[in-house]
């Protein structure tokens, strides 16, 4: 039996006070610091970083990594990692609560799906040319594990939760010492690069007066529609709304987990690839919950709307902004001081063909709004879906182009193309130069269907 004063009981706690209080110091911080709010860094990747700055000075002062003390229960970054890696699928179930409203036309369904294709093809180029530097390096560095460059696709291209999956998988089923790490560390590299990057496009649009930058509010204003439709549950009933929105994402990531359990028990070679793949299924049960509920309604077994919009892009961007500060403060330097070369010779390659890749996609296939959808997709495939809003805000502040909408409806085709890339990042640790020309041919194959019109327009004309 526990004691309520025992360090266990108060260690999680602790930390999960600590990441917000990080969070609250962090906006203070670029609210008064003229350098900061201009740099667009998100408020969360400042503080993971403010964390991970005081973490580092307290293990050089006292020798103790600061969040194994007993104030966070002595396993801190167990408990940062597993923070990590739930708060990845929880925000994607979120996510897929919102609806889906409006027709869409064919011209915007095609941009749309030339949207998706274009996120699954920056994760390809990402990959393979981050595993050609580190297939390189493995060469002349002894021991070096040579599918760690993939890394960059996850890192950059999905962000916090991903980097770290696959860089569990990769330090416990292949032996890469702090592959976690490694991968909590090319992701926050890439949300430096996204920021930083992003205001130098942005001064060199500002240069040329192509665009007004920076009209978007600090604030948003948000009508009674758009926080509660027609036809909705009370917002304070016999259940408060919020505990209704909280509960129906945690009840699917319950259905995740009973998925994710059986299928381990059955495939249990795979254990560890299933469990890594919590997001995507928590994806797929919030779609299935989500037509039980229409069908629910459909059937008149229920009159009312239980999902709201508003709420549940709160409770998304909640746990995506505690994904991102928790992942960088569960980065450890220590562990990494042999390998800060390759990773800024990656996070720079990353960088340069994430930049001209989309910058070349937005002019040849956005025209009409090739600007916005470049900040959106860079951004986007450098950090997280928030890093992209931030930069597409600084040009289109009322979203008046569907650039903001393509990034919300580009995930079902993204995930569709996408999942084959989770398959090879399993063969690569076995098979590096297959996966590295397995991944170019697929790339290949994708740009030949997202220039299409280009292609087939030409063979026409012949």
């Amino acid at each position: 039996m526990e004691n309520f004063w025992d360090y266990k009981v108060w260690g999680f706690i602790n930390l999960i006070a600590v990441l917000l209080l990080s969070l609250m110091a962090a906006n203070a911080l670029k609210k008064t610091i003229k350098v900061l709010e201009k740099s667009l860094i998100p408020t969360s990747v400042l503080g993971g970083t403010i964390l991970l700055v005081i973490a580092g000075f307290y293990d050089l002062i006292t020798k103790t990594p600061l969040f194994e003390t007993r104030f966070f229960g002595t396993n801190g970054y167990e408990t940062l990692e597993i923070i990590t890696y739930h708060t990845l699928a929880l925000g994607f179930i979120a996510s897929t609560f919102k609806s889906t409203r409006g027709k869409l036309t064919p011209k915007r369904a095609s941009e749309i799906f030339d949207t998706g294709l274009t996120t699954v093809s920056t994760y390809l180029l990402q990959g393979f040319v981050g595993m050609g530097i580190t297939i390189v390096a493995a060469f002349i560095i002894e021991d070096f594990f040579s599918a760690s460059g993939l890394l960059v696709a996850f890192g950059f291209g999905q962000g916090t939760g991903q980097a770290m999956n696959y860089g569990n998988i990769y330090e416990t089923e292949y032996g890469f010492t702090g592959g976690k790490t490694f991968g909590l560390t090319i992701a926050a590299l890439g949300f430096l690069c996204a920021s930083f990057g992003g205001v130098i496009h942005l001064q060199m649009l500002k240069r040329k007066k192509k665009r007004v930058i920076g009209n978007g509010s600090d604030g948003e204003d948000f009508s009674m529609e758009e926080i509660q439709t027609k036809n909705e549950i009370p917002m304070q009933g016999s259940m408060d709304k919020m505990t209704v929105e909280v509960a129906l994402v945690m009840i699917t990531y319950l259905l995740t987990y009973l998925i994710i359990f059986w299928l381990g028990n059955f495939l249990p070679g795979m254990k560890s690839v299933i469990y890594g793949f919590n997001f995507l299924i928590g994806v797929l049960s919030a779609m299935l919950i989500k037509q039980i509920l229409k069908l629910l309604k459909k059937y008149s077994f229920s009159k009312k709307e239980y999902i709201n919009d508003f709420l549940m892009t709160r409770v998304s961007n909640f746990f995506f902004d505690l994904m991102v500060v928790a992942g960088i403060a569960a980065i450890r330097l220590g562990i990494l001081k042999n390998y800060w070369g390759i990773m800024i010779i990656l996070a720079v390659a990353g960088l340069i063909v994430t930049y001209w890749y989309n910058r070349f996609v937005s002019k040849m296939l956005f025209r009409e709004y090739r600007e916005e959808q470049f900040l959106m997709m860079f951004g986007m495939l450098m950090g997280t879906a928030s890093t992209g809003t931030i930069l597409l805000r600084e040009i289109d502040g009322e979203f008046k182009t569907p650039a903001a909408d393509n990034m919300v409806y580009q995930n079902f085709p993204a995930i569709a193309f996408g999942f084959p890339l989770m398959i090879l990042a399993t063969l690569a640790p076995k098979e590096p130069i297959l996966t590295f020309i397995i991944l170019i041919a697929f790339y290949l194959v994708l740009n030949l269907i997202l220039f299409r019109s280009y292609i087939f327009k030409r063979r026409k004309k012949k």
